[in-house]
């Protein structure tokens, strides 16, 4: 079963996954507070952080884990957006930090949590309805809804969702710069975004593995009325005993759209400004500034503009920090390996692939660093060479299935560093029991079990534990060993030649009624089953 922590790095990245995919559209959606067309970057770059941190923490502490992640989103925060979410996370964190376990009535409070410190951050600018505040406390009023008393919290997710959805798509009646430009609010968007990916990850769905493209943005959104300042201007302060009030009372006379939050030892600071150099220096007088970031707002409208103009399908895609070479058989694996944005090399029993073709795969990613997933023991020796043969940076984790290789990538973020994907990866490779059904070839004595040509063959890990002519029962064999333990998820992938899994489905399900399990369609040759557990 995973551990709290484990559970906090799944659902983090899934909300990472997802605000990736879409930051191009949530840039492009960027009107208000001005439209220099940042806003998907800024949330993915503060949520980076903020996934960074929870991926590291050591600290078996709940509370202890709770104040890392807030003071990673304070320092972390990048532009009007990033401020607001980060304050959004420390108010559900601070909450989640304090509760002895994790309920529905928790995720409520945690949800009032969120929505009030995101009101907070902007009470001495005023709250604007229509924006990422308004979206957050819709859906916090919906978690909170009697009719909902009885729902779980994977439940009570979906219904936050559904309300933030709906929330967002009102922002244009609310705020009449989003009306005249047609869209609806960005940072709202990217909240929207943020939840969903939580959602997708708390049961189990896929995730987008590629940059989303919105819809075409009306020529009334993009010429937009240049910002009266010029520079965004953002840093953090930290001093002893500072107040936000007096640094307040000195900025807001330098321009608009200022945030500051925080607390008396550490302050984030964002405003609009043409004298960023005078914003610096008032608060140099108060304490130590760090993490100083300028960015020109005319210039970034004007980017925006000409981007638009020229069409988003136009633009080459991000580039990854990280990619993955998975080498896999079988139209349906094929398919979920590049779910997860690998490039796939077809390879499998008895159809090895070459180290050309592998050289041919890492050379055609746009990342500098490459994980390859060779998912079959004969294979290792060649992703071998061919890391040898190439310039890029090149990890092998040691997948001996495909099956292996599936539960591998699940924690791949292709926003991290090769370093810290190999050693997630293998973490994940080490936590799983996988099991492959097959048809024997030949009569053999093989770990102690009489093999008989032409029956159906079990294996666990690699070792022969069942042989029979009955398919259900080798099968139960193998789900009978490789869930041992505490096993909270079992993946079940069809291969050529299986027949309906429908009595087998069942007979688990009434064995292991907790588990959580998924059936895919992978379409290898030579093994009707594939499984591991998780």
């Amino acid at each position: 079963m995973l551990t709290e922590l484990e559970t906090l790095r799944s659902l983090a990245r899934g909300a990472l996954q997802n605000l990736e995919a879409h930051r191009q559209r949530i840039d492009d959606l960027n009107v208000y507070p001005v439209p220099d067309g940042d806003t998907g970057t800024n949330l993915v770059l503060t949520l980076r952080k903020i996934v960074e941190t929870i991926e590291h923490t050591t600290d078996g502490d709940r509370a202890a884990v709770a104040r890392e992640i807030s003071q990673a989103a304070l320092k972390a925060a990048k532009g009007n957006s990033g401020v607001i979410l980060s304050q959004i996370v420390r108010g559900g964190s601070e909450v989640l930090g304090q509760a002895e376990q994790f309920n529905s009535s928790v995720l409520r409070d945690a949800f009032r949590g969120a929505s009030d410190a995101a009101y907070r951050a902007v009470e001495r600018v005023g709250a604007v309805e229509g924006t990422i505040v308004t979206v957050m406390r819709e859906m916090a009023e919906e978690v909170e809804n009697d009719d909902h008393a009885d729902l779980s919290p994977r439940q009570l997710l979906r219904r936050a969702l559904t309300r933030g959805e709906d929330a967002l798509a009102r922002t244009p009646e609310m705020l009449d710069v989003l009306r005249h430009a047609g869209v609806v609010d960005a940072g709202g968007a990217g909240l929207v975004e943020i939840v969903r990916g939580v959602t997708f990850a708390a049961e189990g769905e896929d995730i987008p593995a590629a940059p989303v493209r919105g819809d075409a943005i009306a020529v009334e959104a993009i010429h937009q009325e240049l910002s009266r300042y010029r520079y965004c201007t953002g840093f953090v302060l930290e001093g002893v005993g500072l107040d936000p009030d007096r640094l307040e009372s000195a900025l807001k006379v330098l321009g608009d759209s200022l945030l500051i939050v925080g607390d008396a030892e550490t302050l984030k600071v964002h405003v609009h400004t043409d004298d960023p150099g005078a914003a610096l220096s008032t608060a140099t007088a108060l304490g130590v500034i760090d993490e100083v970031e300028i960015a020109n707002m005319h210039a970034q409208t004007a980017a925006r503009e000409e981007r638009l103009q020229h069409g988003a399908s136009a633009l080459p895609l991000p580039e990854l920090e990280t990619g993955v070479v998975a080498i896999s058989h079988g139209p349906g694996n094929r398919r979920l390996f590049e779910g997860e944005n690998a490039v796939v090399v077809e390879g499998g029993q008895t159809a090895n692939p070459s180290v050309g073709e592998i050289i041919d795969a890492i050379e055609a990613m746009s990342a500098t660093s490459v994980v390859i997933l060779p998912n079959n023991s004969n294979a290792i020796l060649a992703a071998e060479e061919a890391a040898k043969q190439t310039s890029k940076q090149v990890r092998i984790v040691p997948s001996r299935s495909v099956q292996a290789g599936l539960a591998a990538i699940m924690a791949y973020v292709s926003t991290n560093s090769l370093e810290e994907n190999e050693r997630q990866m293998l973490e994940a490779l080490g936590g799983v029991a996988t099991g492959e059904l097959t048809v024997a070839s030949r009569n053999a004595e093989l770990d102690g079990v009489h093999v008989r040509e032409g029956a159906y063959l079990g294996l666990v890990d690699g070792t022969v534990v069942a042989c029979d002519d009955d398919f259900s029962d080798v099968a139960m064999s193998i789900v009978d060993l490789v869930m041992d333990g505490e096993r909270a998820h079992l993946d079940i992938i069809r291969g050529e030649g299986a027949p309906s899994l429908d009595e087998l489905l069942q007979a688990i399900r009434r064995r292991y009624p907790e588990v959580d399990i998924e059936t895919h369609d992978g379409g290898q040759p030579h093994y009707p089953l594939l499984l591991v557990a998780e």
